[in-house]
């Protein structure tokens, strides 16, 4: 099959062994495979695939049909529509995907989409729900709103009925923000004049949460969840969080045990699938990018300005 490989920094497409599944895995035949900012890293040799994934083939999210399946796999999954939450791998023709780790790709989604779907509503229902346990009627703070988990995190928290407060780097996409449920959209050198929130969702990192910490309201919950755009160290005003009984954690999903990987893409099966095969969800592709375009659709994420996902397109 063909793969997006790492050596030495440099991404090149070549030819690897099909995968074959363990007895509780399927083999998806990839048609589409999201980009995100772990895949930068990986290629820096800074965020290494966990134990057990391709150490050299990157991506964390893919869509396509399951062509295989391992022996304690229910068959009727093959020939389904799916998308998948991996450990790396995605950015080929073909991956090794547990079984429980899929979501059903409703009629009518398309490759593109369905591709960048995975990892920005996995992540972001985790942070919001899991976490931060964002309530209706709560007033949220969304960083870096643009992105592909920005997206997510702002459906998903309008969906809760929470006020959600979309933050970006320059008002270029804020009207577009509007339509998809945002309330309040400010850019980043107005978010200390905000009025208080009780949920921080962090996606950028330092810049803006040095910002936020100062409107959290009592009992607040900042979850850090991305760092690469400001930066990963921050000074807290430490009496801050502890007058206002606020809380702060962070997380990742990347390296989590595949029990939990489960039960994380299970509650978003449940609370998530529904709106999505409805239409009160959706990802927004900025753009795509054919396999072996590999190295234009890193340089195109790794510029800012994108309003949703750059996707590979994988067909072997």
């Amino acid at each position: 099959m063909r793969a997006v490989v790492i050596s030495e920094g440099n991404l090149e497409v070549l030819e690897r062994p099909t995968p074959e599944p363990g007895p509780r895995d399927v083999i998806v035949t990839v048609h589409a495979a999201g980009l995100n900012a772990a895949d930068l890293l990986q290629r820096q040799g800074f965020y290494p695939a966990p134990a057990g994934w391709p150490a050299d083939i990157p991506g964390m999210e893919l869509a396509g049909v399951v062509s295989a399946e391992g022996s304690d796999v229910d068959p009727t999954l093959l020939g389904r529509r799916v998308c998948a939450l991996v450990g790396g791998g995605a950015q080929a023709a073909h991956c090794a995907v547990p079984a429980e780790h899929l979501l059903f790709v409703p009629e009518g989604v398309s490759w593109l989409e369905a591709g960048g779907f995975a990892e920005a509503f996995c992540t972001a229902h985790d942070a919001l729900v899991s976490q931060a346990h964002l309530a209706a009627g709560e007033r949220v703070l969304i960083s870096g709103a643009a992105g592909g988990v920005g997206l997510a995190a702002v459906q998903i928290a309008h969906a809760l009925g929470a006020h959600v407060i979309a933050v970006t780097r320059t008002s270029e996409h804020h009207q577009r923000l509007a339509s998809m449920g945002v309330d309040e959209t400010i850019t980043t050198d107005e978010v200390a004049s905000l009025a208080p929130v009780d949920v921080v969702l962090e996606l950028v990192g330092a810049a803006n949460l040095a910002q936020a910490q100062k409107v959290l309201a009592p009992f607040a919950r900042v979850v850090v969840i991305g760092v690469g755009g400001g930066g990963g160290r921050v000074e807290l005003d430490l009496m801050t969080f502890m007058g206002r009984r606020a809380s702060l954690t962070g997380s990742t999903l990347r390296s989590r045990p595949r029990e939990e990987k489960a039960r994380v893409i299970a509650r978003v099966g449940e609370a998530m699938m529904p709106l999505w095969t409805s239409g009160q969800l959706r990802m927004p592709i900025d753009h795509s990018f054919e396999l072996a375009e590999v190295d234009e659709a890193y340089a195109c994420f790794a510029k800012p300005g994108k309003f949703g996902k750059v996707v590979l397109r994988v067909d072997d």
